[in-house]
């Protein structure tokens, strides 16, 4: 039979041996003992030592092969049996399992929080963990493709209000550095909970681009929008009426900044309040009587400003339509650009994504992570009590423009 165990003497013999040569004593031993464990398995799967006769032998050694193992101790060389048939797997690893699964974690977990392939591969390497190269990195962190994926099509239910933004990120393409377009799309389910609704890359913000993430949106189930909030991009307006069929609200605050570029910055302030008046309204009606007389007070000072605003107070009073409980959240863009400067805090640190795929895994893992966060939330972010757009309740202050 196939000898299986070793005298305590000659095993300490041979590990004594074995540390007092080596650089590293411990992890010499460590190479040594697996080694004994592997030579001895062989020795039992094919019923015979090396080199012996035996009639219990099923078949035959066919050499080593080479293999890194990465363990707490650094990285282990290990010279594994080949065996011709049927080839032979040491017991104590299993591909990709167990601390091979752990360190895969470890490097994905870095890849989301932003980390650079780079930086993980320095780090492993004061772990002693050698030979894990930035592109190793990236074919492992390649796991996260299915996750993301499973995300940006599962299905969608209702969603009253809709928030799109876009943020920019360098992506290598055909050879290329190219800055792309990553269009974000969220909403408030009938609970009152916060949802990512879809996550694309695309080369450019166009109406085309747009209308395809809404395409996507619907045939996964979004239904029931009634209000798209987004800055004043002229594809986004356009896709969301001809795909969602939903009015669209201009975010207030890039409107109170296309509006101030224009006034000189010693009177920003005093226009700035005269906007606000408008803003306190009740009721559309009061609203836009507000807005003709801040017209009137600066058309004469400010005759560019006074255009901008003419042409797009219709489109930022559109939150006068809805409930009164929902309208400073639905008013601007704010909940959606506060997502993107967590995107942006996740992104900076990478600089250049070597393609579309990398930066679409990264940000889609972000936004996993933020949905799910936003789903278990202890506070509901609307409450959806069919409320009356009017509360008597509520006390009504007009301000006049400029007090």
């Amino acid at each position: 039979m196939a000898k299986d165990r070793i005298e305590r003497d000659e095993l300490a013999d041979k590990l004594v041996e074995a540390a007092s040569s080596a650089e590293d004593p411990i992890r010499a031993m460590a190479e040594m003992i697996t080694d004994f464990v592997m030579e001895a398995e062989v020795s039992a799967k094919i019923g015979a030592e090396p080199h012996q006769r035996s009639d219990e032998r099923r078949r035959y050694r066919n050499g080593h092969r080479e293999r890194r193992w990465d363990t707490r101790l650094g990285s282990l060389k290990l010279q594994v049996p080949k065996v011709r048939e049927g080839g032979y797997v040491p017991s104590f690893i299993e591909h990709r399992k167990r601390s091979e699964q752990a360190l895969v974690g470890v490097i994905q977990e870095a890849v989301v929080q932003g980390v650079s392939t780079r930086k993980i591969e320095n780090v492993l390497a004061e772990f002693g963990i050698a030979g894990v190269s930035a592109g190793q990195v990236s074919q492992l962190c390649a796991g996260l493709d299915q996750k993301v994926q499973q995300f940006r099509e599962r299905r969608l239910g209702q969603s009253r209000y809709v928030w799109v933004d876009a943020v920019y990120e360098k992506v290598r393409e055909d050879g290329r550095v190219e800055s792309m377009a990553v269009v974000i799309a969220t909403g408030v389910n009938p609970q009152g909970r916060r949802e990512v609704l879809g996550v694309d890359v695309i080369p450019t913000e166009t109406e085309e681009g747009w209308a395809q993430l809404f395409k996507g949106l619907r045939e996964r189930g979004l239904s029931g929008v009634q209000l798209l909030i987004s800055d004043a991009h002229g594809g986004r307006k356009n896709a969301a009426r001809k795909v969602l069929k939903a009015e669209w609200q201009r975010c207030k605050v890039h409107f109170y900044r296309n509006v101030l570029v224009q006034v000189p910055k010693r009177s920003q302030a005093e226009v700035s309040e005269a906007m606000k008046a408008v803003f306190v309204q009740r009721d559309e009606k009061s609203a836009k009587a507000m807005a003709a007389e801040v017209v009137r007070q600066f058309q004469n000072r400010y005759a560019k400003a006074m255009e901008i605003f003419e042409a797009g107070i219709d489109d930022v009073l559109s939150y006068l339509h809805y409930p009164v409980a929902h309208r400073v959240r639905i008013s601007s863009t704010n909940p959606i650009e506060r997502l993107n400067l967590e995107i942006r805090r996740r992104t900076r640190v990478i600089g250049i994504f070597p393609h579309r795929g990398a930066c679409l895994r990264l940000i889609g893992m972000l936004l996993v992570e933020i949905h799910e966060d936003w789903l278990t939330d202890d506070k509901a972010y609307l409450s959806f009590d069919d409320a009356p757009i009017e509360d008597a309740a509520a006390k009504v202050v007009t301000m006049a423009a400029g007090q």
